[in-house]
């Protein structure tokens, strides 16, 4: 299903540089959600989250004739999404871990007080662990294991080296059971 999104996805590109304008509202509709999740990950505050979707849709729009459909339209998309971001943290000198909203996001689904004070106390530990990585090790797992993004679309998003990506994500997931693993 996704290889038939892609696809979609680029038949869309093509009408739309062919003229037919409107239909990028389909291409808004199919990843505003995603973009909206980088932007929050980056910010972590709604108003800031959806002007940076409003401008990467932007951005992705004037530029829509140079994609040349090498890539998947949405790591097209996530390349505008994640330079922006950077370009406004380099102006701000924040990130935040897209972690701590997935971590949020966790039902209760009736449980104990107990059981929701133990996630809870979980939650801010492995926080504070992802907050304690550098930030590209931050986000290559966030891309990676919160973005389900692989290897080379990393790469195409970031500009880091593939091999670099693999490094970042293995010293990343070290450094966190090292962490995890002096609270127990």
């Amino acid at each position: 299903m996704a290889d038939e999104s892609a696809f979609n996805d680029q038949l869309v590109v093509s009408q739309i540089v062919s003229g037919q304008k409107d239909l990028f509202r389909l291409l808004v509709r199919q990843h505003e959600r995603a973009v909206y999740g980088m932007g929050m990950s980056f910010f972590r505050n709604p108003e800031d989250a959806s002007d940076f979707t409003q401008e990467v849709f932007l951005k992705a729009y004037r530029s829509l004739s140079r994609f040349e459909g090498r890539s998947r339209f949405s790591t097209w998309l996530y390349k505008i999404a994640y330079n922006t971001a950077i370009n406004e943290v380099n102006r701000r000198k924040e990130y935040h871990s897209l972690a701590e909203e997935d971590a949020d996001k966790i039902a209760n689904n009736g449980d104990t007080p107990e059981r929701i004070a133990i996630r809870g106390a979980v939650k801010e530990t492995v926080k504070a662990a992802l907050d304690d990585l550098p930030e590209r090790f931050r986000v290559c797992v966030d891309l990676f294991f919160f973005y389900d993004r692989s290897y080379q679309e990393i790469e195409t998003i970031t500009g880091f080296p593939v091999n670099t990506i693999k490094s970042h994500v293995f010293r990343a997931k070290k450094l966190l059971r090292e962490k995890l693993e002096l609270l127990e």
